[in-house]
């Protein structure tokens, strides 16, 4: 089922399935977010949670056990139940059951609001360790938005920029999207400018670590932009279908790292995990902001 939240500025639209950003327009009907052209990407912006993207080999060890599911964890593939459903705002709801307890032995709680709050999405996502043990996860976004823009434009007219100078280090991923042991200062325009090329994700994405916490996406040839806020993120990623002309570019907010190269993680060691004890509750707040 696909729910509608709106205010005089937005109109976005949610599926239970993942609770996954369906649509983003801004007053006028455009369209911001990547509609899932399967030429190139059939997904539009899947939550990530227990963990972010691909375990080596499909599996993880935890308590001397082995488990799996797939890239991106659980929620993509689920049904979430609605809640708190107001014109502006709308919560999704995922629970640990049986047949979650295969893949990822927690008894959790995940719970996704959206709300629409002028030019601004906000997404607030909160986990809670239901049980009795001590709960290791990851909660990430992956929205695609639209680029170009407008017409007359195209994607080599558009940058990414960062709203304060840095000087962060990319994790480099291997074919296999396992994180390898290379990284390097990844070097940008004024310290905060990433010029977008098709070919940038020719290996796969561009995972920062050490940025600045917003980002936006916009051409100085036009008017509409995209802002992504995170501030509770360590990564952040950037990514289209590799070696393709993929006509957008996805904003990727992540707490933790892909399992490294090579090695089946054990959760309990994986070192950027995030962790819950019994009763414990974690909650994050990003943002979508939108220009034009």
């Amino acid at each position: 089922m696909i729910y509608t939240i709106r205010n005089e500025f937005l109109t976005v639209q949610i599926s239970a399935h993942g609770a996954e950003l369906q649509s983003i327009k801004d007053a006028g009907g455009h369209e911001y977010l990547w509609q899932g052209d399967p030429a190139y990407w059939t997904s539009h912006a899947p939550n990530i949670f227990p963990y972010v993207a691909r375990l080596t080999e499909g599996k993880y060890i935890l308590d001397g056990k082995e488990y799996g599911f797939g890239n991106h964890g659980l929620v993509r593939y689920e049904d979430l139940a609605a809640e708190e459903i107001s014109p502006a705002a709308v919560s999704f709801c995922l629970e640990a059951t049986e047949e979650t307890k295969k893949k990822y032995p927690f008894d959790f709680r995940y719970l996704i609001r959206y709300e629409v709050s002028g030019t601004r999405l906000l997404i607030r996502t909160e986990v809670e360790n239901r049980g009795t043990e001590r709960m290791y996860f990851a909660v990430g976004g992956h929205p695609g938005f639209n680029v170009p823009m407008e017409d007359g434009l195209s994607f080599e007219d558009y940058y990414l920029e960062f709203d304060t100078p840095a000087h962060p280090y990319r994790i480099f991923l291997a074919d296999s999207g396992a994180v390898t042991p290379a990284q390097e200062v990844y070097h940008m325009d004024a310290d905060c400018r990433i010029p977008l090329q098709h070919d940038l994700f020719d290996h796969d994405a561009i995972v920062l670590h050490h940025a600045a916490k917003k980002v936006t996406v916009r051409s100085d040839r036009g008017n509409r932009s995209v802002t992504v806020s995170y501030p509770d993120f360590r990564y952040i990623g950037f990514w289209h279908k590799p070696k393709t002309d993929a006509p957008y570019v996805c904003i990727e907010p992540w707490t933790s790292l892909p399992s490294r190269e090579g090695i089946v993680e054990n959760l309990a060691l994986q070192a950027d995990l995030l962790h819950l004890d019994a009763g414990e509750k974690w909650t994050t707040e990003w943002s979508v902001e939108i220009t034009g």
